[in-house]
């Protein structure tokens, strides 16, 4: 049996999203010879063998893989394969993309989005177009993460949009080298996509010659999902947004301040103790409520001139949220050997960025955006038992200081979410357009538009009002906890929430403030 290796060197430029050639040539066989092995097992079953075999193939290894789990059920193996039409080569700067439009495939739907039906001609001009266009920019301004791409990108299935996010794409494990992506929006957005996708293909391939992460392990926050994630599917976001980050790293066209350049691994921060919910990591607040009193910030931190400087936020927003994410995984004690050091290059990749300048302004809506995720997640997937919120409005009612509460609980996994909060694509539309949607009439609520020029405490008043409208509401305790004054509201907001809600006839910030001095009481 053929065996596949990679030096300590090639393992490491690989894990920071910067494999060679030869290394991606070695991924790319390695899969092709489980095609094989595939093959030669549903041989053995009596199963169906295509004509001619299509080893390097994604789609062909996926009809492969599926059939074989079907003849090992006893169930009907899937449809043959439909020869697709749309086969694109697009040259520029002398490196060529060669890629498929998989539009008939019966197994398309496999790569885990809905398929788009079969594309009329002119939808396949729109595709090639932005394909060109994508390609374009790619090849003349991140030409490394290019030459990548063309060697492992073959396929492309288009797949339906989703209304509530801004784009879809997906990979599967058993396809390397397919992408299901939704239309895009313009040429960037494809790119991001295509580079982000392929970085799931290569950690797809790469599982299959290490592992890198034990079984079990809890489920956690991840800064790109509001669902629970296992710590495998943390890496996968991780190593995606690696690329993804240093995508945004270029297009902002970042400089590195001459102090700080020999700057080249964050400063580690206390990890947790445990793997439970409760003792997630904690960014420090965002700079919007550090300034001064609430209501102040130091420097100019409203919106003028902040158009184009999308690029920037992104690149600020995933930088510490794929370093944060690294952080988790060397925390949590479920990493093989392998695992750790591939994690750990990671980490320091990502931390070579963390000097580099970026605009106050743009740091402030980058952090909060962060924190706006966090608090989403933990409201949304983390919930305070009855007895305990019983327990800690009877101390408030008493006069008391709040008794030591339990780690709060993970709530029944209720599917798949993706990112999706109002006060983001606000933040989005004022960095890539300049457009500032407060202006009267716009039905953007106070809170929001206070919080777009940076003034925390007029978000927070407004926030807290509105929770008069729906004291349930998400989206408004999210808004609270991004502005908090009291660290109670930005860690734990699902406690907060709790409590308040129970002992209805207290103010917020009179608990809020009682939960601060009492569970953190150094941190108040």
């Amino acid at each position: 049996m053929k065996s596949f290796r990679l030096t300590d060197r090639a393992f490491a430029e690989l894990a920071a999203g910067r494999p060679s050639a030869d290394t991606v040539g070695v991924l790319r066989r390695a899969q092709a010879s489980r095609h094989l092995l595939l093959l030669g097992e549903i041989r053995r079953l009596g199963g169906p063998i295509p004509e001619p075999i299509e080893r390097y193939d994604p789609m062909a290894a996926l009809h492969t893989s599926v059939t074989l789990a079907a003849l090992r059920a006893g169930t009907a193996p899937p449809p043959p394969r439909v020869a697709a039409r749309h086969d694109l080569s697009i040259t520029h700067a002398g490196l060529t993309l060669r890629v498929r439009l998989e539009d008939t495939d019966p197994l398309r739907s496999r790569l885990g989005l809905t398929p788009s039906r079969q594309l009329t001609p002119d939808q396949v001009a729109t595709w090639r177009e932005l394909l060109t266009a994508g390609w374009r920019l790619l090849t003349t301004r991140h030409r490394p993460a290019a030459e990548i791409l063309a060697a492992v990108l073959s396929v492309i299935v288009p797949v339906e949009a989703d209304p509530g996010s801004g784009g879809l794409s997906a990979t599967s494990a058993h396809a390397f080298g397919a992408v299901a992506i939704s239309t895009p929006g313009d040429p960037r957005a494809f790119a991001v996509g295509l580079l982000h996708e392929c970085q799931h293909s290569l950690l797809n391939a790469t599982n299959t010659l290490f592992d890198l992460v034990d079984p079990g392990g809890p489920r956690v926050c991840s800064p790109w999902r509001e669902d629970p994630r296992p710590l495998a599917g943390l890496l996968h976001g991780a190593y995606a947004y690696q690329s993804v980050t240093r995508f945004w790293r270029t297009e902002a066209a970042v400089r590195i301040p001459a102090q700080r350049q020999g700057r080249t691994a964050l400063t580690p921060r206390s990890a947790p103790t445990d793997n439970s919910l409760a003792h997630l990591p904690v960014a420090e607040p965002p700079a919007l409520h550090e300034a001064g009193p609430r209501g102040t910030a130091t420097g100019s931190a409203g919106p003028a001139g902040l158009g184009g400087r999308l690029a920037e936020f992104e690149f600020a927003r995933w930088r510490a949220a794929v370093a944060g994410a690294a952080e988790t995984l060397l925390a949590s004690g479920h990493l093989t050997l392998a695992g750790e050091r591939f994690v750990q290059v990671m980490h320091d990749e990502v931390g070579g960025w963390q000097g580099d300048a970026v605009d106050s302004r743009v740091a402030r809506l980058a952090d909060g955006a962060n924190a706006e995720h966090r608090a989403r997640w933990r409201l949304r997937n983390l919930a305070v038992p009855d007895d305990v919120v019983a327990e800690l409005v009877a101390a408030w009612r008493r006069g008391e200081p709040a008794p030591a509460v339990p780690e709060a609980q993970l709530r029944r996994y209720d599917g798949r979410r993706l990112e999706n909060s109002v006060r983001l694509a606000l933040v989005h539309r004022l960095l890539r357009d300049g457009d500032h949607p407060g202006r009267a009439g716009s039905g953007l609520r106070p809170g929001d538009d206070a919080y777009l020029d940076g003034e925390a405490g007029t978000a927070y008043a407004a926030y807290v009002e509105d929770l008069g409208v729906g004291p349930g509401d998400l989206d408004r305790w999210a808004g609270l906890a991004v502005v908090a004054p009291h660290r109670a509201l930005y860690e734990q907001p699902e406690l907060v929430r709790a409590v308040w809600l129970s002992a209805d006839e207290a103010g917020l910030d009179t608990v809020t403030e009682w939960l601060s001095r009492s569970l953190m009481p150094s941190r108040a």
